[in-house]
């Protein structure tokens, strides 16, 4: 039984909140899990599938935890978050991270093919960056100023994003800009983060939009981004008076900064294996500090919030 991509990625259902348990005693069926019994929490092999958007942050997190448990080897494949969805449906994927959870259908069938229910949770808090060229005139933006930009209104700016379909920027940019339109004809299509950013460093009238994770460089408390672009200021919508702000953490965390969305972990193991160990190291003080440094707000720890100076 397959889920179609179309399902996959037109479900917005809400994740219930589970505890993770170390174990699940229930029968499997076609979990690879149980064809491997001599796997444990400190050893054996994972394949994760990862939205591309995450990747700076998520090579973090598994070259720390490797460096903690050098029986385990991470797989990690980057991908659009449509496709993480579906490689969950398969024997060979028994974890992804993405930017939702399962809605009550998606649990069924799970609990309906698989015999179990997958773990899911949030991790961190993550900003969809609006980055700018250098030498743009515009670095200020209203809501509404990007809802043109991605209907095609706007015809002064070149709007920019990691792929057309499938990816989760563009379904939060469908979902929750567009309120379910779909984007203009007039909307670039780069591979990945990456290339939106190299092609908004090279076009004056180009406007992208990527996680706030492929823009740092050094400490987030540095607040040292890349210098090839600029990072624009989107007007806060539940502030008083005209208050535009950045993707800073304190404003994802206070929900300031408007264009803000969760990082889950979903974990289809029904034994006590790697994919727990690793939800598990997500979830505590190193995961979370590494979500801290790489500029995401982190779900699980309380952070202090101090007003600062930051200089422009």
């Amino acid at each position: 039984m397959q889920v179609s991509l179309r399902h996959i990625f037109n479900s917005n259902g809400k994740g219930v909140m589970l505890g993770f348990a170390f174990s699940f005693f229930l029968g499997g069926c076609g979990n690879d899990g149980n064809k491997t019994p001599q796997e444990t929490p400190k050893s054996g092999t994972l394949t994760i599938s990862i939205d591309e958007s995450f990747k700076p942050v998520i090579d973090s997190q598994i070259k720390v935890f490797q460096s903690s448990n050098p029986d385990i080897k991470i797989i990690a494949r980057y991908e659009p978050e449509a496709q993480c969805l579906r490689d969950l449906t398969t024997d060979s994927t028994r974890m992804i991270i993405v930017t939702r959870g399962l809605s009550s259908e998606e649990e069924k069938f799970y609990q309906d093919s698989f015999h179990l229910r997958p773990q899911f949770m949030p991790v961190a808090y993550d900003a969809i960056a609006v980055i700018v060229n250098n030498n743009a005139k515009d670095s200020i933006f209203e809501i509404k100023d990007l809802q043109n930009m991605l209907d095609g209104t706007d015809t002064a700016h070149l709007p920019v994003m990691d792929g057309r379909s499938a990816t989760s920027t563009v379904r939060y940019a469908m979902d929750s800009l567009l309120k379910g339109k779909p984007l203009s004809k007039r909307v670039t299509a780069a591979r990945n983060s990456e290339e939106v950013i190299n092609y908004v460093s090279q076009n004056p009238h180009a406007v992208g939009f990527v996680g706030i994770n492929w823009l740092g460089e050094g400490e987030a408390n540095d607040n040292l981004f890349i210098k090839k672009v600029r990072i624009a200021s989107i007007r806060c919508t539940n502030c008083l008076g005209p208050t535009y702000v950045k993707p800073y953490q304190a404003n994802i965390a206070l929900r300031r900064y408007p264009l803000v969305r969760s990082l889950y972990y979903i974990l289809k193991e029904n034994f006590s294996g790697v994919g727990g160990n690793f939800a598990n190291f997500l979830q505590y003080e190193r995961g979370q500090l590494i979500f801290s440094k790489a500029y995401l707000w982190p779900a699980k720890m309380s952070f202090q919030i101090r007003d600062t100076q930051i200089s422009n």
